[in-house]
């Protein structure tokens, strides 16, 4: 029976249904396409074919639209495909070049794209001839794509072009799109600018870091952003550079954000070359609108203290939502930390994240910093002031505050300040306190000695259950360092997960401690970082028989100085079936 190409709608395919529940229909070939059947026709044609699915071998529904629920109803009549009873052997559900499309990302993928709402083709590198293979599926009704990540992809403004064409024939599924990473240019931009315009489109979250977009793009993005702002919450345009316009063009974005339909809770201007002029346009925009952005990236700009200061007007406003606060390396000093901790104080219970990491804050601005966590009504759960010109001084009144109300930080990143010992024993008596409740501690590079670490693995001992991650490369702990920590792995309380140790001076010694350790309470950790240290063969060894533990839960080893010989390590162990560092010849001829 064919009836393609009539306007049957839901109802019509009820009554068809009907005919199809009878025991007594043969039907076996029928052909419904471009019939204006939605979600319940689908539902509707499946249930008739549970019920009775013995004679149909053919069903076309090309051309129609599931709708909202388009995903489950196929995944549905797909399922009768494998349903023994049922004799359909033909399911149409794409048109010619979208098959084709399906057929390439099946392979690509291991599943069929129409049973998935996320497509993540990041690690394949489709280039734009890939790009352009499956654009013919994103155009099909049947296709309910939600995420799409195209992230360091090869892409240029030729796939760009292809892509958002498509999209903007089926657009309104579709809520999150990754091109960061590809060469779009600013005529790639405008392609997307093209999609953003579109009423249909949904679109929630926009990352384009690093592709290349200046100023031309970033105007073709404003524009497009103005006509159609109610539906994006992210904008991602780190990395790119706006040129000598670029406080104009990044003034008119931030503009946007002043617009009462504009619902955008993340901004990332990362390296956007911001000045404090920009600072201006930003706090006056989201004075005028400022309940919504809950995340503000300006890392790596200029803004200065003075730009700060503007930022800190926003940040009183009673109406401020800011949860994540990050101007890691924006030439921030003492003076611009006093200002903006003085402001969030005034407003301090929805910030769970500042980054101030790379600015020249010293002793003194931390102790500004101190005061804010003092406040009671402080939620910060991260925070990170790794390189910041720290030292002992500035860790003892940090940690003291903490310790007053250390209950909701979950991750501290001092890395690259000079604590030293001394300092690290302030930070080992809020780790004993038990309502410290940190994650992830993060000393990389704080000139930690066997001393600090004894201190540190014992504070850890008496309150071990939270810390998932321990970051320590670089310091100078030793063998006796590493012994300390390894009596620490040993607690069947210990729930660590992450265990970084490069360029720490550990020897065969220290590896046969960690190695005792882990075998005693191998289930928890699934990272462990070796490298530039000199293990000596029997300390590989020792470390490597770990993996041949069952309970062991190890899945990323490093014990080699650079990636390329971490790459190396891995191809000869799957030429070989076994760790070349495990042996002393090497043969690989054929």
């Amino acid at each position: 029976m064919n009836l393609s190409g009539n306007k049957l709608g839901d109802s019509g395919v009820k009554h068809i249904c009907t005919l199809l529940k009878n025991p007594n229909c043969k039907l076996q070939k029928l052909l419904l396409s471009d019939c204006g059947i939605t979600g319940e026709g689908y539902a509707a044609l499946t249930s008739a074919l549970k019920s009775n699915p013995s004679h149909l071998i053919e069903l076309d529904l090309r051309g129609n639209d599931p709708g909202d629920s388009g995903v489950k109803l196929v995944t549905d009549l797909l399922d009768l495909l494998n349903n023994t009873e049922c004799k359909l052997k033909t399911l149409r559900l794409l048109k010619s070049d979208a098959e084709k499309a399906c057929d390439y990302l099946t392979e690509a993928l291991g599943k069929n794209p129409l049973l998935l709402t996320e497509l993540d083709l990041s690690e394949k590198k489709p280039g734009d001839s890939g790009v352009k293979q499956f654009c013919a599926l994103l155009e099909d009704s049947h296709c309910k794509l939600q995420k799409l990540k195209l992230n360091d992809s090869s892409i240029t403004e030729e796939g760009c072009d292809a892509l958002t064409s498509a999209l903007t024939s089926n657009p309104s599924h579709l809520i999150e799109l990754n091109l960061s990473g590809n060469k779009l240019g600013d005529s790639g931009v405008k392609h997307i600018s093209a999609l953003l315009r579109n009423a249909h489109c949904k679109l929630q979250r926009l990352l384009l870091s690093d592709c290349g977009i200046t100023g031309e793009g970033y105007a073709a993005l404003a524009s497009a952003l103005k006509s159609n702002p109610s539906h994006l919450i992210e904008l991602d345009l780190r990395g790119n550079d706006p040129g000598d316009s670029g406080v104009k063009l990044v003034t008119d974005l931030l503009n946007l954000l002043s617009n009462i339909e504009c619902k955008l809770k993340t901004l990332r201007l990362e390296n956007n070359s911001v000045t404090e002029q920009g600072c201006v346009a930003l706090a006056s925009a989201l004075t005028s609108n400022p309940s919504h952005l809950t995340e503000m990236n300006l890392s790596g700009n200029k803004l200065g203290d003075s730009g700060v200061k503007h930022i800190c007007t926003l940040l009183k406003n009673p109406n401020c939502k800011r949860q994540k606060l990050l101007l890691n390396n924006s030439n921030v000093t003492e003076e611009g930390c006093a200002a903006l901790t003085s402001a969030l104080t005034s407003n301090p219970s929805h910030l769970i994240e500042l980054n101030l990491s790379g600015n020249k804050l010293g002793d003194s601005g931390v102790k500004h910093i101190s005061a804010l966590l003092r406040n009671p009504n402080c939620k910060l759960q991260r925070l990170l002031l790794n390189d910041s010109n720290i030292t002992e001084e500035g860790c003892a009144a940090l940690t003291s505050a903490l310790t007053s109300n250390p209950s909701h930080l979950i991750e501290l990143n001092l890395s690259g300040n000079k604590l030293g010992d001394s300092g690290v024993k302030h930070i080992s008596a809020l780790l004993e306190n038990s309502n410290c409740k940190v994650q992830r501690l993060l000393l990389s590079d704080c000139g930690i000695t066997g001393d600090g670490c004894a201190v540190l693995a014992s504070a850890l001992r008496s309150n071990p259950s939270h810390l998932t991650e321990l970051n320590l490369r670089g310091n100078k702990l030793g063998d006796s360092g590493v012994k300390h920590i390894s009596d620490m792995l040993q607690n069947s309380n210990c729930k660590l997960q992450k265990l970084l140790l490069e360029n720490n001076s550990v020897t065969e010694q220290g590896c046969v401690a960690l190695a005792s350790a882990l075998r005693s309470n191998p289930s928890h950790l699934t990272e462990m970082n070796l490298s530039g240290n000199k293990p000596g063969d029997s300390g590989v060894k020792h470390i490597c028989t770990l993996l041949k533990n069952p309970n062991c839960k190890l899945q990323k080893l490093l014990l080699l100085k650079s990636d390329a010989a971490e790459k190396a390590d891995v191809y000869l162990t799957e030429v070989l079936g076994k760790n070349p560092l495990l042996l002393t010849e090497l043969d690989l001829m054929y």
